[in-house]
């Protein structure tokens, strides 16, 4: 667990037991007067008083009579039970003032108590004595706060890719975490001194085959939570299935019994809901949930031909919808290789394309030439006119060259005023006739620009893979077309170079 322990010690210092908390437990570790010091204890809190003398008069108890003194609820609810109820209401309250986010505390704490409450009635059902039921369905899920809390985007990432993939919630968290959220409620509860009996059940809960002497429990814990989710997540019908199951195949419960038990469970955690001060937002009775969900299936009663009327259609539009979606790719695809100035190909492209022409050339033993040009005195035009022409510029250039060139011919814009061609299947004769016909075809053009005429040269450096026998790479293909440009500029401007 230590690893755990160095996640948490690194991203958030997460709020302790609160020191009643503490004081509790050790009250009911101790045989001696611990019954009367726990009272004592909670006295010195009037709002948990209030809300456990509240708990002890409600529908989970069922006491004779009425409890009116702290001193009637340790001895008709019992030492272990009042511990319990009093953990549960000083953790939660612990948790109150936790950074929000994201994460919302509220269906937490709803999904919690439903849970605790679930336990609490399946092991009155299935015969379980654990006393520590309750509080240990009702924490059972701390660790997902704990990793909320301590490293929020992550566990955003966790939610995020879990629907995406379909993994449980587990799976998707030791993935990213290294461990789940079993594991960190089992570590952050034994650091806090709570009975191994709850650390162990919490780490067992979402296990296939929980580890003894923990399995009963952990069952249980399991099973209250799909119940809980069922009031307050999703895919309700799925795990009202997986409960019935269960508790018929574990327990022999017949299912009939098992809506009432469910039902039951949804009734009594409004009621405590109220007792822990958590909304219970729009939590319904399972009943009426399954009434309302099998009266939007009768509202629907498709027939047959309306089904495959409409699964056709879906397919048409998917389809559709594919085909839209290839274009769009494709179409951006095409936007990623382009020069947003002169919608000539980019410079990243040109390498790419550069790169397997090259090894075409070297495979089939076909020639291959490429230039690289430049606007002479591009900068004289900049500062002269300003760059909104100059953009205008390298724009009529640009469809010069592209109006002046074979359709096999790639131009790219190399960077600046820098242009670069390359000419597959084409030797140095071939290429410098090309060059000359773009180097003339760029001096006879003209840019207008208000009611001036604006004319430019290039000058050209070319190089072709017929030139010499040694292997042509790219980079000193480039280098040498590169090195010929120089050459052109030096030699006057307006000129082809090789």
């Amino acid at each position: 667990m230590s690893s755990i322990q160095n996640f948490i010690d690194e991203k958030i210092k997460l709020p302790s037991p609160p020191a009643i908390a503490l004081k509790i437990l050790d009250a009911v570790r101790r045989d001696d007067e611990s019954l009367d010091e726990l009272a004592e204890i909670i006295k010195t809190d009037p709002a948990l008083t209030a809300r456990i003398l509240k708990l002890a008069n409600s529908s989970l108890y069922r006491l004779p009579g009425s409890v009116d003194t702290l001193a009637q609820a340790t001895i008709l609810i019992g030492t272990q039970a009042l511990k319990n109820i009093a953990l549960s209401f000083v953790i939660i309250e612990g948790f109150q003032g936790a950074p929000q986010g994201s994460f919302n505390f509220d269906l937490f704490w709803r999904r919690a108590v439903c849970a605790a409450v679930a336990a609490e009635v399946l092991a009155e059902n299935t015969g379980l004595k654990d006393r520590d039921i309750f509080v240990s369905s009702l924490l059972q899920d701390i660790g997902v706060l704990t990793l909320f809390l301590a490293d929020m985007t992550s566990f955003t990432e966790v939610v995020d890719g879990k629907r995406i993939s379909g993994k449980s919630t587990c799976e998707a968290e030791k993935e990213k975490f290294g461990f789940d959220h079993a594991e960190v409620g089992c570590h952050l509860l034994t650091t806090w001194k709570l009975p191994p009996a709850i650390c162990q059940s919490i780490l067992w809960h979402h296990a296939g085959e929980p580890a003894e002497p923990y399995r009963k429990t952990a069952l249980i814990l399991g099973l209250a939570d799909k119940i809980s989710s069922m009031y307050h997540g999703t895919q309700c019908n799925r795990k009202s299935i997986e409960v019935h199951q269960s508790l018929n195949a574990l327990y022999g419960i017949e299912h009939e019994r098992i809506d009432d038990i469910i039902d039951k469970i949804g009734v009594k955690s409004l009621e405590i809901m109220e007792y822990f001060s958590i909304p219970p937002g729009n939590m319904k009775p399972f009943s009426v949930i399954m009434q309302e969900a099998n009266e939007e299936l009768g509202r629907l009663n498709y027939s047959y031909e309306q089904i495959v009327l409409e699964l056709t259609q879906a397919k048409q539009n998917a389809e559709r919808l594919a085909i839209e979606l290839k274009r769009s790719n494709d179409k951006l695809r095409e936007l990623a290789l382009r020069d947003g100035l002169t919608s000539l190909y980019n410079h990243r492209y040109f390498y790419e394309v550069l790169e397997t022409q090259i090894q075409n050339s070297k495979r089939y033993g076909h020639p291959l030439s490429l230039m690289i040009l430049d606007i002479d005195h591009f900068k004289k035009v900049n500062d002269t006119y300003g760059h909104p022409v100059g953009d205008l510029v390298l724009r009529e250039t640009s469809k010069t060259l592209v109006k002046l060139v074979r359709r096999s011919d790639i131009v790219a814009r190399y960077g600046g005023e820098e242009f670069a061609i390359i000419l597959p299947e084409t030797g140095l004769a071939s290429a410098r006739v090309l060059a000359q016909r773009l180097r003339r075809g760029v001096e006879q053009q003209t840019v207008q620009y208000d009611d001036k005429l604006i004319s430019v040269t290039i000058s050209i450096g070319l190089v072709s893979s017929d030139m010499n026998d040694a292997e042509i790479m790219r980079e000193s293909f480039i280098f040498k077309s590169d090195h010929a440009l120089y050459k052109a500029k030096s030699n006057g401007r307006n000129r082809v170079e090789v």
